[in-house]
């Protein structure tokens, strides 16, 4: 985004955090914000926010050990601010997943345009008690998502069914695509 804050970037006349906590709001009891930069900007938007856990921009792990600390529930999920067409029911079908599974962690799957399905990491279902096992890992250099969540049990969770849009998980890295999400 050129190095502007992406979540402060408007998507149909709203920031794109924004735009993301009303639609995760509906479908979750709390909502915290995870931003590392214009902290009184996101506060704004009525939600706590804290910055990362983890020191340099250490990437969506940071985010979610930031969030399994702040966490008063069982579970925690994650959705990033730059995929603003997430489906409306995420937070259901993740739970459900995971409790089908019994699994740790439910992630999203979404289909490509080869029509293979690709995990959506950052779109996860957390059990908080997972906090120990990424305090260890991160603090032990750890960074990459897959890497941690196969340490643990995790359900895929497929969002390729008749009804369910196709760009649901498309996410917007520049102006220009942001753009071209607000056309679709």
């Amino acid at each position: 985004m050129g190095g502007s804050d992406k979540g402060l970037q408007n998507f149909n006349g709203i920031p794109l955090a924004l735009h993301t906590l009303m639609r995760l709001a509906p479908q979750v009891g709390e909502v915290l914000i995870n931003a590392n930069r214009n902290l009184s900007a996101y506060e704004a938007f009525g939600a706590p926010v804290w910055p990362d856990a983890l020191p340099d921009f250490a990437g969506p792990l940071a985010g979610f050990l930031t969030g399994l600390e702040q966490c008063d529930t069982p579970f925690l999920v994650t959705v990033p601010c730059d995929t603003p067409r997430f489906p409306p029911d995420l937070v259901a079908r993740l739970s459900s997943a995971l409790q089908d599974q019994d699994a740790e962690i439910a992630m999203a799957a979404a289909p490509e345009e080869d029509g293979q399905l690709r995990p959506q990491p950052v779109f996860c279902l957390l059990r908080r008690e997972l906090l120990e096992s990424l305090v260890r890992f991160t603090h032990g250099g750890g960074r990459k998502i897959d890497a941690w969540t196969a340490q643990h049990r995790t359900a895929l969770v497929p969002f390729d069914a008749p009804g369910d849009d196709p760009q649901a998980f498309f996410n917007a890295n520049t102006l220009a695509e942001l753009r071209q999400l607000e056309q679709r």
